[in-house]
């Protein structure tokens, strides 16, 4: 067991974690986020993606541990002041049926637009390539994102 500090959606965290734990079992056991999903514990779907110091990782692959003082940002934290234009987005273009990768999508999708605020569509494509949707197909979350850069807020 270890003692570490996190900043987890702008609120400052003391916690013992096993030295086995993932960042991911933390979150969803611990502290009580459920937008972060377990789809494949392996890294490959990115429905657990989450921002570390805001950068999106895969939090199925990393160590809580490891995160002693790091900010993480779920997407509870990205919503606290309410949806921003890239929810909207993801809404009005119908983007999801279960719900399931929408937090990862998110995750990245917001990485992607505060390093890029107009991506291009392949720079949507590479920006979301480690995320996997097997239910609506990529065309309405490719297209939500476009018109999210397009929107003032």
């Amino acid at each position: 067991m270890a003692k570490i500090r996190i900043t987890l959606n702008k609120e400052k965290r003391r916690l013992d974690v096993e030295t086995n734990e993932t960042l991911l079992e933390v979150l969803r056991d611990k502290l009580g986020m459920k937008s972060p999903k377990c789809g494949c514990d392996r890294g490959d779907c990115g429905s657990c993606a989450v921002l570390l110091s805001g950068k999106s990782v895969r939090s199925c692959l990393i160590l809580a541990i490891e995160c002693d003082g790091v900010e993480i940002t779920t997407l509870e934290g990205i919503s606290q002041d309410g949806m921003n234009k890239l929810q909207e987005a993801f809404i009005e273009f119908s983007s999801f049926q279960c719900g399931y990768c929408a937090p990862g999508v998110i995750i990245s999708a917001t990485e992607l637009l505060k390093a890029n605020p107009h991506p291009s569509l392949d720079e949507i494509k590479e920006a979301l390539s480690g995320n996997l949707c097997r239910c609506t197909g990529y065309t309405p979350i490719f297209d939500a994102i476009l018109a999210a850069t397009k929107k003032e807020k």
